[in-house]
């Protein structure tokens, strides 16, 4: 009886205090850390890697409980995301918060070295990322949930390494959470109508409250400020580290894919050469040699040819082709242009003012369907003295063109 009349207290204790006081905070949610982030448009729960990304994590979650160690006097002791907005919303990509300026340079005082693991990718929508300024040291309060897979924000490359993240253009992120609920909610704020080139929200959506969740003895335990700052010098240690490691595997891919490139022109050029020493110079100075005769029509004015071809300097060494076999041979392979479909003939047009160099116009107009030809072009007839990317001014460049289809 005793124990009936106990329970019978507990219950009538809850609902004086409240009714929802000794309610279970979403009770489908497994242990650990999460962010529940209350938005404008509705409610996106993100389940946090801090067991993985332990100083990334607790720079969000400080932040979020108002006792984050380094920001600036302004901002102590209060709940720092709380009615902030979105500012950068971007359909099919990603949706942008965390700057209380709304202008995406804003910062609260301090900057930090993130970490990462090379476990977490942007492989999926719903990815919560920090958002930089460039470099390992650049983050702050910023962040971003994805819409879409984004593999070029990734911190390690294919082979596990670290990317020279201290290098302009490099994109690095880390990674430190995800959406386990809400991911509707996201998919809503990216496709609210934005101000044409600045991605910024034509009518503001806020976080109206950012919430942290703990479940779970690992988690209630997690203490933010205290890792941020006990762990902080680890990571800037370990970062460091890793980027010289990194440096060292690009020197030496850089070193393996230069004797790759020297062996592979080594064995070609004999066979430039030869075909040089047996082409017809045209009057412009182009110069040919049919390696396979044409089955098909000539091509002509109008039509469309499908090409495959191979570009090389007169050394034997590739500057590109879209035949993926001879990418690979000189380590130029590259799997984003064999996802888009880059590889194999491409349709060109046969035109006096199509927008390729003269002496490539001349020579797809000279060949018929079926041929395989080898082309001397002169610089005057590539790119001249002005040269381009890769390709040094006055510099002559050989083709070998295949002629694989003509489309009317």
């Amino acid at each position: 009886m005793k124990l009936i009349s106990r329970t019978l207290q507990i219950l009538m204790l809850c609902l004086i205090v409240s009714a929802t006081s000794c309610k279970e905070e979403y009770p489908d949610l497994e242990d650990g850390l999460y962010a529940e982030i209350i938005t404008s448009k509705d409610t996106m729960i993100a389940k946090l890697f801090f067991e993985k990304v332990p100083v990334t994590v607790a720079n969000f979650v400080a932040l979020a409980e108002g006792n984050h160690p380094m920001v600036a006097d302004e901002f102590k002791g209060k709940p720092f995301y709380d009615s902030l907005t979105f500012h950068r919303v971007m359909n099919k990509f990603m949706i942008q918060g965390g700057d209380h300026t709304a202008t995406g340079s804003g910062n609260a005082g301090y900057r930090f070295t993130a970490d990462f693991d090379p476990e977490l990718k942007h492989d999926k929508p719903g990815i919560l990322s920090m958002a930089n300024s460039g470099g390992v040291n650049t983050n702050g309060t910023q962040f971003f949930i994805t819409e879409a897979p984004y593999p070029r924000g990734d911190a390690f490359d294919a082979d596990g390494n670290l990317k020279p993240c201290d290098q302009p253009r490099v994109s690095c992120h880390s990674v430190f959470g995800e959406l386990v609920k809400g991911i509707d909610v996201q998919d809503s704020i990216s496709n609210v109508p934005v101000q044409r080139g600045s991605n910024k929200p034509l009518e503001n959506v806020y976080m109206t409250k950012v919430n942290i969740i703990r479940k779970g003895s690992a988690a209630k335990s997690f203490n933010a400020p205290k890792v941020f700052e006990d762990e902080l010098p680890n990571v800037e240690q370990n970062i460091e580290d890793l980027l010289e490691d990194a440096r060292f595997a690009a020197e030496e891919k850089r070193i393996k894919r230069e004797e790759t490139i020297a062996k592979a022109a080594a064995e070609l050029k004999p066979s430039l050469d030869d075909y040089a020493s047996k082409a017809t110079t045209m009057p412009s100075g182009l110069k040919k040699y049919v390696i396979t005769k044409g089955t098909g029509a000539k091509a002509k004015t109008g039509d469309r040819a499908m090409i495959i071809y191979e570009g090389y300097f007169t050394d034997g060494r590739l500057f590109d082709s879209n035949r993926s076999e001879v990418a690979k041979k000189y380590d130029m392979y590259d799997e984003r242009r064999e996802d888009a479909g880059m590889y194999g003939a491409s349709e060109m047009p046969i035109q006096p003012d199509a927008q390729m160099i003269s002496g490539f116009k001349e020579a797809i107009a000279s060949m018929s369907a079926g041929e395989k030809a080898f082309f001397y072009l002169p610089s005057h007839l590539a790119y001249g003295e002005r040269g381009r990317g890769g390709i040094r001014p006055n510099t002559d460049l050989t083709f070998i063109l295949e002629m694989t289809e003509i489309k009317e």
